[in-house]
């Protein structure tokens, strides 16, 4: 596995043209990796945007080596970095304590009376957090207790913050024209315990929750102490 950072050229409007919606970061990361393109293969990559200080970076999780040329396609020259992750995941063991950030698209569904399933976004603070704890031990992991606040009536005690919410557009093609949506994007980050190894390093390979194509899903963590 690679995990590639690049930063995003912000002041070149030529690029920042093209990049208007979720759809079009789907496609500057698919079209990093032209060896995939030449063989009709078609991998998952987990990406998304991160916002540190006053630039923005593009974060991608691979199988396969990305081409340093396609990230910088909206990238700035020069900024990209690539690691090998495998190495980094072979020393996560149970009970680790991590920092975790993710971004994610929390959702829930409803059944129909004709049996047909919708899907909806948590729209509450208190619904998109509840959405996580539900995610956390199905993903093999336990959200820490924040043990340096009190507990109020009606709110959860773990130690996250919702860093950012908002609705992020993205074009679908629907036949021949396209249709215009907007997807809900939260960023959590804080503390989480693993519980279950096997189960968390496939959460971290694979992604939590939907719209995984579109910037969401992908959680990074670093050791906590």
């Amino acid at each position: 596995m690679y995990l590639s950072r690049v930063e995003i050229d912000t002041h070149n409007r030529a690029k920042l043209k093209d990049l208007t919606h979720l759809g079009a970061y789907h496609n500057w990361v698919e079209q990093s990796f032209p060896t995939e393109i030449a063989k009709h293969e078609r991998n998952r990559h987990l990406w998304r945007v991160d916002t540190l200080g006053n630039k923005q970076f593009l974060l991608v999780l691979s199988s396969d080596m990305p081409s340093r040329e396609g990230l910088e396609r909206y990238g700035v020259t020069g900024t990209t970095l690539i690691k090998q992750y495998d190495a980094f995941m072979d020393r996560i063991q149970v009970d680790d304590i991590l920092r975790f950030r993710l971004v994610a698209n929390p959702t829930y569904a409803v059944t129909n009376t004709d049996d047909r399933t919708q899907i909806f976004p948590h729209v509450t603070v208190d619904q998109q957090r509840q959405w996580l704890i539900k995610k956390a031990e199905k993903n093999g992991f336990q959200l820490v207790t924040n043990t340096n606040s009190p507990v109020i009536d009606g709110q959860d005690n773990y130690a996250f913050d919702i860093t950012s919410r908002e609705y992020q557009p993205l074009y679908r093609r629907q036949s021949r024209s396209q249709h215009a949506v907007r997807l809900s994007q939260v960023a959590y980050e804080g503390l989480l315990r693993v519980s279950n190894r096997e189960v968390f390093l496939n959460a971290l390979q694979t992604g939590i929750g939907r719209e995984k194509a579109f910037g969401m899903g992908l959680m990074t963590v670093i050791p906590e102490h």
